[in-house]
C-alpha cells in the first residue's frame, strides 16, 4: 500500500470515527430534551445516520437494538414514499406505524434530510417510546392494532420548516398525556437538527461535498468483516427451541440458523402462530432482535450499520407470531421479540461449543401503571390524582461465559431501571420496597443474575391498575452446561391474591402490588464454584443459607463464616451418590 493509499485510508477512518460522535450527540440531545421517562430515565431511544439511499451508517450508542435495527429498516420506507428529490429544506417526516418502524404504535421514527449546498447529503432518524398513543393503553390486550391507538402514516411533521399543527392537534386529541407526547415528539426533531448541523459541519472541515465515497467504505469494510468472522464458525445448521409463557397459551420459538460462505441465516419457521392478543411481533422487530443475538457472539467489535447488518438474514413465515401481518394487535411485541437472542444464542451453542451464556429473564418488567375514571375495573376512583406511567425494570440476565450473570440488569434490550424518586415525582405512587431477590439467580459454576423484588401502592389510598406485560412466570430462563434455572417471575397483591402475568389488572384501595422478578440461568456445574464465592453470596443475601447447602454443598455458618471442612465432606458425599 503506498504512502497517499494509507493516508486515505487513515483520513477514512478519522472520517467514520466523527460519524459516531455525531450520532452520540444526537442522541444525547434526544434524552436531554425528551419528556417521557422511557427516554430520558430510561433510553429507550435510537438515533443514527443514512446516505441517500437510506442505508445506515452510522448509530449511537445509546439505545435498544430493537430500535436501532427496526429503524434501520424503516428509512426506506420514508425513502419509497417521499423520495429524496421530493424533499425540501426543513422537511421532517413521522411515522409510528408498527409495520413501517419498529413494532409498535408507542413507538415514534423521525426522519429528517441533511441539506448542503442545496442538496441533500444524508439523513437523520430517531426512535422514542412514547408515554401514551391512546387506545387502550400500552398494554397486551388489544385484538387488533386499532385498539391500540393512533397510527401516523408516514408524512410531514414539519413541511419547509413549519410544524404540521393538524397532526399534532390529532396527537394531542387522542392521548391521555398531551404534554409529554407533544413534547416528544418535538424533541425527536431537535435531535435529528443536531445531528444535521454537526454533520455539515464536519463536511466542510474535511472538504466533502457528499458522503457517497465515506458510505461505500464504511459499508464495504463492515460487510466484509462481518463474513470473516462468520468464516471462522463450523458450516452448517444448528436449531433451537423455546417455550415461553405467552398469553392466552404458551408458544413456541423456533429458529433454525444455517452458517453459509455469504452469512448467516436465521429460519424462525415452527414458530406459534399469531396470538389473538397484542403479544404479536412484526417482522421489523423480529429482524431487528434475531440479527442482535448473532452481533453479541460473531463480530461483537464490528460496527452496527447497513454493511454488518447485511451479513445477517432473518425470516419468518407470514401469519406466525413472528410475522404478525397488519391488523395484529402489536402493543406488546417486545415481551415475544426481546426472547429471540436468548434463542438464536442457543442455536449457537453447538457451533461455538458451549461459548454462549445462559438464558434470562429477556423480557422487560415494564409496567403500565395506570389510574383514573374508568381505569381501575369497577371501583371507584374518586377525586384522587388521574395519572398514566410507563416505569421500566429488569429481572436478571443469565450466568456469562466466565462471569455470573448481571442482577437487575436489561438484556437485550439495554435499557436503564427508572429510578423510584421519578416514579413518586410523577405519579400519585410510592414504592415501598426495592431489593435483590434471593435465591432467584439458578446455581451454577457462574452463577445467574438475580431478579428484584418491588411492592408498590396508591400514596392517595386509591385504588389502581396494572397493564402487565411479563414473561418467564410460567417457564423459567434454562441454564446451561448443567447449570440451573433461573426462577420464575410472580405478580400478587400484599395479601396474597396471585395475578397475570399479562394484561390489565386492578389493585384495589389500600393493597400493595408486589412485582418478584426472575433471575438468569445458571452455567456450569453449581459443585464446581469456589466455597468462598458461595459464602461471599450468602452474606452478600443473594443466596440463602439453605440454598447454599441443597444446590451448592455449601455450609455458611449462621455468622457467615464458612465451614469449609463441613463443605468439603458434603460435596465428597453428594458426588459419591
Amino acid at each position: 500500500m503506498s504512502k497517499e493509499t494509507a493516508l486515505a485510508e487513515i483520513r477514512k477512518q478519522i472520517m467514520w470515527n466523527r460519524l459516531l460522535s455525531v450520532v452520540e450527540e444526537q442522541a444525547q440531545t434526544l434524552i436531554r430534551t425528551a419528556f417521557s421517562t422511557s427516554v430520558r430515565e430510561a433510553g429507550d431511544l435510537s438515533a443514527g445516520v443514512f446516505d441517500t439511499t437510506g442505508r445506515m451508517l452510522a448509530q449511537a450508542v445509546t439505545g435498544t437494538p430493537g430500535h436501532v435495527n427496526a429503524m434501520a429498516a424503516s428509512v426506506g420506507f420514508f425513502l419509497e414514499k417521499f423520495p429524496i428529490d421530493t424533499m425540501r429544506e426543513g422537511d421532517v417526516f413521522i411515522t409510528n406505524d408498527p409495520w413501517l418502524g419498529t413494532g409498535h404504535l408507542h413507538d415514534f421514527t423521525v426522519v429528517t434530510p441533511t441539506f448542503l449546498n442545496g442538496s441533500v447529503v444524508a439523513l437523520f432518524a430517531s426512535t422514542s417510546h412514547v408515554v401514551d398513543v391512546g387506545g387502550r393503553g400500552f398494554g397486551p390486550d388489544g385484538r387488533q392494532v386499532y385498539e391500540e391507538g393512533v397510527c401516523v402514516p408516514i408524512m410531514h411533521l414539519a413541511h419547509a420548516g413549519v410544524m404540521n399543527q393538524s397532526l399534532l392537534e390529532m396527537v394531542r386529541a387522542n392521548v391521555r398525556e398531551p404534554v409529554q407526547v407533544e413534547g416528544d415528539l418535538y424533541s425527536l426533531a431537535a435531535c435529528n437538527e443536531t445531528g444535521s448541523r454537526r454533520l455539515v459541519a464536519m463536511m466542510a472541515e474535511f472538504d466533502m461535498e457528499t458522503l457517497t465515497e465515506l458510505a461505500d467504505f464504511v459499508i464495504e469494510r463492515s460487510h466484509q468483516a462481518m463474513l470473516d468472522e462468520i468464516a471462522k464458525l463450523p458450516k452448517g445448521t444448528y436449531r433451537n427451541k423455546m417455550r415461553i409463557d405467552g398469553y392466552e397459551k404458551e408458544v413456541d420459538l423456533v429458529a433454525a440458523l444455517t452458517v453459509k460462505d455469504d452469512g448467516i441465516e436465521v429460519d424462525f419457521e415452527g414458530t406459534s402462530g399469531v396470538s389473538t392478543y397484542g403479544i404479536n411481533v412484526p417482522l421489523t422487530y423480529t429482524q431487528a432482535y434475531a440479527s442482535f443475538g448473532v452481533r453479541c457472539i460473531i463480530g461483537g467489535k464490528v460496527p452496527n450499520n447497513a454493511g454488518s447488518l447485511s451479513a445477517v438474514r432473518v425470516t419468518a413465515p407470514e401469519g406466525c407470531l413472528l410475522n404478525a401481518p397488519h391488523p395484529c394487535a402489536v402493543a406488546a411485541r417486545h415481551a415475544i421479540g426481546q426472547m429471540l437472542p436468548d434463542v438464536v444464542l442457543g442455536c449457537l451453542e453447538p457451533a461455538l461449543e458451549g461459548g454462549v451464556p445462559a438464558e434470562g429473564t429477556s423480557c422487560l418488567w415494564n409496567p403500565m401503571l395506570l389510574g383514573g375514571h374508568g381505569l381501575v375495573g369497577d371501583a371507584d376512583y374518586g377525586s384522587a390524582t388521574p395519572f398514566a406511567i410507563n416505569v421500566f425494570h429488569a429481572g436478571g440476565t443469565g450466568a456469562r461465559i466466565g462471569k455470573d450473570g448481571l442482577s437487575a440488569t436489561a438484556f437485550p434490550s439495554g435499557v436503564r431501571n427508572t429510578p423510584v424518586e421519578v416514579t413518586e415525582t410523577i405519579s400519585p405512587l410510592i414504592v415501598w420496597r426495592k431489593e435483590y431477590r434471593e435465591d432467584s439467580g439458578g446455581a451454577g459454576r457462574y452463577r445467574g443474575g438475580l431478579g428484584q423484588v418491588m411492592e408498590i401502592s396508591h400514596l392517595e389510598g386509591a385504588p389502581f391498575a396494572i397493564s402487565a406485560m411479563f414473561d418467564r412466570c410460567i417457564h423459567p430462563p434454562r441454564g446451561r452446561q448443567g447449570g440451573a434455572n433461573g426462577m420464575i417471575g410472580k405478580l400478587r397483591q400484599d395479601d396474597g391474591t396471585m395475578m397475570r402475568g399479562k394484561g390489565r389488572q386492578p389493585i384495589p384501595a389500600g393493597r400493595k402490588l408486589i412485582m418478584e422478578m426472575p433471575g438468569g440461568g445458571g452455567l456450569g456445574d453449581a459443585f464446581a464454584r469456589p466455597l468462598e464465592e458461595v459464602a461471599a453470596d450468602v452474606r452478600s443475601g443473594f443466596v440463602s443459607p439453605e440454598e447454599a447447602r441443597r444446590s451448592y454443598g455449601v455450609i455458611v455458618r449462621v455468622d457467615g463464616h464458612l465451614d469449609e471442612a463441613a463443605s468439603l465432606k458434603l460435596r465428597s458425599s453428594a458426588a459419591a451418590e
